[in-house]
Parts: structure tokens; sequence; C-alpha cells
């Protein structure tokens, strides 16, 4: 469905503007009660902020742990999916999450990535066809104090050699 929608709306609007909109608007990403704020027009950066409020207020009146995690959830993989574009295939594989201080204001997250970086995860794909990359990104205060910082796992693959190995793998089972 969001594949449908932003093809429609590229007609229409820069994928930045659809980008943050889309987010902010998807029901599935409302519910982690963060904003994209920022979305760079070549999409490397794009910036969330969350403020404390009712949703995601713990027991001890501070941001929720599992809202911070879910509001950096898709940002990475959307965002590289959007820059690579249909001939590759992007997965979140996994996440470590450290915690450093509680979140009692607002706060807010960078997503960077720079050409040098895209330029060698295609090169690396050319090479490899698969390989998983490791992106780190904090959450931070308006002190730029650091809130909680996250190591996301990626998966990233030629989309033939992927459409490929899971033919591959469902004649072996």
């Amino acid at each position: 469905m969001y594949k449908v929608a932003t093809r429609f709306l590229e007609r229409f609007f820069k994928p930045a503007t659809i980008y943050k909109y889309g987010f902010n608007w998807s029901p599935m990403y409302r519910r982690t009660t963060a904003k994209v704020i920022e979305v760079s027009d070549d999409l490397y950066k794009v910036v969330i902020m969350m403020k404390p409020n009712w949703k995601n207020r713990n027991f001890v009146g501070t941001i929720f742990g599992g809202s911070m995690l879910s509001a950096t959830d898709p940002i990475y993989m959307i965002q590289l999916m959007q820059i690579l574009g249909e001939d590759y295939v992007v997965w979140d594989k996994s996440v470590e999450a450290r915690y450093k201080k509680p979140a009692k204001h607002k706060i807010y997250g960078e997503f960077i990535f720079s050409e040098q970086e895209i330029e060698t995860i295609k090169q690396q794909i050319l090479n490899k066809n698969e390989i998983d990359i490791v992106k780190t990104m904090s959450l931070v205060d308006v002190k730029q104090n650091i809130i909680a910082t996250f190591n996301k796992t990626l998966y990233i693959a030629d989309k033939r050699f992927y459409k490929e190995k899971l033919k591959q793998r469902q004649a072996n089972t």
C-alpha cells in the first residue's frame, strides 16, 4: 500500500516531502509518538523529534525506552530503500539499544548517510551480492546530552540475487 501511494504522490511532490509526511501521517509511525521534522532533498539526512506525553511516559515519568526504540526502528531501512532504489533489497536485521539517561524532555535523533557510504554499499553489493552494515545513531536532548544509542544492523542485497536465494531456499524445504 505504501509503495503504491508513494508512486502516485511522486507525480506531485518531492521524495523528501513524501517521506516526511508519509511517516508523520502513517498510523504505524504516529503510534511511536515521534515526528519526522526534517528530511534532506537527497534523503541522506532524516531528523526526528519526540516529546514526553501521556502516551509514551513510563512509571517514573520519563519517555519509555520502547517508545524511543520504536521511533528509531523504521527510519534507516526505509531511508536506505529510497536512496538505493528498486534494484536492492533492504531489511532490518537487529538492533542493540543502550539507554544512557532518562528522557525527561524533548529529544532528537539524526539518521545520516554520506555519499561515500552509499557508494561503498553499492560497490560491496556488486562484489558480494549481499552485506550487513551497522549504523549507529543517538537520541539527544536539547543540550546534546546522549539519552540513548542504537546500533542498527541492516541487510542489503542485490534484488535478483535475493529472489534467487529465496527460490533456492524454498526448493530445499
